[in-house]
């Protein structure tokens, strides 16, 4: 470099062919956030760059940054979080866009050189540029990920992009906060070229020197349809309808940005850049000041939080997994051993039956080709991939392992049998965990000569798409093993939450009462469809009852007994349950439970379920009172939460808000259930559950923590502080 304009966050630096490398390398963060001082470094930078070409001594402008793994990694989530003010919201838009648009008014060349995160505000600043290149490396990744948060792209991203694009794909983008790699990107024609990691730095010089050069790229080609659909109004008109039924289906209405976005770009698309960007303000003015978008940053903050933590309050060193082991080869123990194999990690199954371990192997590979199929891998990577599982009848393998997962069946003897054996087939070193989703880690652990090296990995099915797992400790679990097993949740790319020995653990516990409560609604008269409703119109990705027939009805009556057995009354099972579990239905699985299914779709409710309840339900259904259906079902689960917080399951609220928005789906605009409670606020809870324990008896007991709360004026979230890790 002849020149460096400045050694402050982002520097210019001057090369000799008069191309300028606007580098930001904040020194303060391991990645590159816009705060309010890097934007005020940012515009001074570009006034300078836009004299110094006025003026010819500037010939093109590279957006490059400092950092090895990362281009930009968006906006300051702390300081969106602080407006409060829709006002105040919509001139903090239109002050990033402000400085965005002085890239784009550059009247020389400009390269957005990505590698790495580029999310957000990073990939708005990029959109400004009139050329973006991308690393081939697997870090590069793109997206905007505004609607995930609650708001919209309001630097410039919502009107920039789909001018860019096309709407069809933009609004893929856009309305879902998924994100592109480079060569995905150069696809979508996000990018112009994806070049070599290895030579980046002079892959970027010479693509630059092209452009200055004025050397033209190949143009992209579309089809008569995309440009029907993408380029008249009667096409985008067609294409946002579309969008919004789609939108509309997804979220049932809760979420009001990718709403907006549709809105926004209706306005705006046939009109000026500048009138897209004034409408994109206003819109993101209202948007950042409103309670979903708080509720939504909360829970990016607890999932945050988790991805630092390690499990444990004092220091612990993870350990490396480099080989795995999986006792138990069904369909679970195949979706493990692909997840696991998919991060890197060699994995041997073990089944004393043969047709196990090829069901294992079938799942493991269907769910790889799902990969292939979507784009997600090449069949080249898939197959090798694949290759890192081998399985057998045999303990072949196991003394290499470094942590295995017992996933046998749900009974405890059969349990501590396997585990004793396991435990002499491996390294004294190496950490055993159990997927089990009821049963006492330490009933387990008697089992063990080295029960510090053992703990519950509780994984959620299907294990491809439920992102929590509940990391177990057992009262002799020590930090290191907790740590390892957190930080190899951590790398299969799950979410970990931990949580204490108890029945049902923390999840299954909370969902317990919920489900049974649904049970018990049934039997006063509710149909199965008001019930399913008005769980789903609070924001429940489903009902309880079609909760119960996707779990099985089998695998929910062996919860509810286990509960009952732990709890006692406050835990008797509802009757029509009861009834249900005697019919030999099963739910999704065998094509009938309170649905019918065919070929693994929902048909509808089978309206012979209620001849076969009675006479635990009634013969006639009166449709109850929808508030009440829907405060029974969510009090259920708050006072259980709070037994639980009293049992010391968990250390904070954010634990519990954590874990049900991931492992039940419980609706992240509502911030997480007892983030919820608080906003209601515990002397209106209290209030109601004294209501119900009066009408229903011990199942709506008041826990003692929500009289204390009621009492002292206070909250979870205040009584039970702390991210939503150790």
């Amino acid at each position: 470099m002849s020149d460096a304009r400045s050694s402050s966050n982002p520097r210019l630096e001057i090369d000799e062919q008069a191309v300028g490398w606007l580098v930001f390398d904040d020194p303060e963060r391991r990645l590159n956030v816009f705060t309010q001082p890097m934007m005020e470094g940012l515009s001074a930078r570009l006034d300078e760059a836009s004299e110094m070409a006025l003026g010819g001594r500037l010939n093109a402008l590279v957006l490059w940054s400092g950092k090895p793994d990362s281009f930009f990694a968006g906006a300051d989530v702390d300081g969106i979080e602080s407006i409060e003010d829709p006002g105040t919201g919509a001139e903090a838009s239109r002050a990033g866009q402000a400085v965005f648009q002085k890239v784009a008014d550059l009247g020389i060349p400009t390269v957005a050189a990505i590698h790495g995160v580029c999310l957000g505000g990073g990939l708005e600043i990029s959109l400004a540029c009139r050329h973006r290149v991308a690393s081939d490396h697997d870090k590069t990744r793109m997206g905007l990920p505004e609607v995930l948060l609650g708001i919209l792209p309001a630097w410039g991203g919502t009107t920039r992009l789909p001018r860019l694009l096309g709407l069809q794909k933009a609004l893929d983008l856009i309305l879902s906060g998924k994100n592109l790699d480079g060569r995905r990107a150069l696809r979508a024609g996000l990018v112009d070229a994806v070049l070599p990691w290895g030579t980046f730095r002079a892959a970027v010089e010479q693509f630059t020197a092209d452009r200055v050069a004025g050397k033209p790229l190949k143009p992209r080609k579309t089809t008569l349809v995309n440009r029907f659909l993408d380029g008249t109004g009667p096409g985008r008109r067609i294409v946002l309808r579309q969008a919004r039924k789609q939108v509309m289906k997804r979220t049932g209405g809760h979420y009001p940005a990718p709403l907006r976005v549709l809105e926004v770009l209706k306005a705006t698309l046939s009109r000026p850049v500048a009138a897209g960007l004034e409408a994109e303000a206003n819109a993101a003015g209202e948007l950042i000041a409103s309670q979903v978008s708080k509720s939504l940053i909360h829970v990016f903050n607890l999932r945050e939080a988790a991805r630092k933590g390690t499990g444990v309050s004092g220091q612990a060193t993870p350990g490396e997994i480099r080989h795995m082991g999986v006792v138990g080869a069904g369909v679970m123990g195949g979706g493990i051993a692909q997840l696991a194999a998919h991060r890197g990690v060699d994995v041997r199954l073990k089944d004393i039956n043969r047709e196990a371990i090829t069901g294992a192997l079938q799942t493991a590979r269907g769910l790889f080709d799902g990969l292939v199929k979507r784009r997600r891998l090449s069949r080249k990577a898939a197959a090798q991939e694949m290759e890192r599982i081998s399985g057998g009848l045999d303990w072949a393998g196991f003394r290499a392992t470094d942590l295995v997962v017992e996933a046998v069946v749900e009974r405890m003897d059969v349990k501590r049998t396997v585990l004793a054996e396991l435990e002499k087939e491996v390294r004294r070193e190496t950490i055993l965990t159990s997927n089990t989703s009821t049963l006492s880690i330490d009933g387990m652990a008697e089992a063990l000569t080295r029960p510090d090296k053992f703990a519950g990995m509780h994984f959620f099915n299907p294990v491809h798409k439920m992102p929590l797992v509940e990391v177990i400790r057992g009262s002799r679990t020590t930090d290191p093993t907790v740590a390892t097993v957190y930080g190899y949740a951590l790398r299969l790319g799950k979410v970990p939450v931990v949580v204490g020995d108890g029945p049902g653990f923390l999840v299954n516990r909370i969902l317990g009462p919920y489900l049974n409560e649904a049970g018990f609604l049934l039997g006063e008269g509710g149909s199965i469809q008001q019930i399913d409703d008005v769980a789903r119109e609070f924001g429940m990705p489903m009902g309880p009852l079609r909760l119960i027939d996707e779990v099985g009805i089998d695998v929910m009556r062996h919860a509810g007994e286990v509960l009952h057995e732990a709890f006692g009354e406050r835990m008797d099972p509802a009757p029509p349950l009861v009834k249900l579990g005697e019919t030999g239905r099963l739910g999704r699985k065998a094509g009938l439970g309170f649905y019918t299914y065919e070929n693994g779709q929902d048909t509808g409710v089978d309206e012979s379920l209620y001849a076969l309840l009675v006479p635990t339900v009634p013969a006639s259904r009166d449709r109850l009172d929808a508030d009440e259906v829907r405060r029974r079902l969510v009090l259920a689960m708050v006072n259980e939460a709070a037994l639980a917080l009293e049992a010391g399951i968990v250390s904070s609220a954010g634990d519990v808000d954590l874990a049900m928005i991931m492992g039940t789906g419980f609706p992240p605009f509502r911030g997480g259930l007892l983030r919820f409670a608080d906003q209601a606020h515990p002397k209106v809870i209290l209030e109601r559950l004294e209501e119900y324990a009066g009408r229903f008896g011990p199942r709506f007991e008041p826990a003692g923590l929500i009289r204390d709360l009621a009492r002292d004026g206070s909250s979870f979230y205040a009584a039970f502080p702390g991210p939503a890790s150790r």
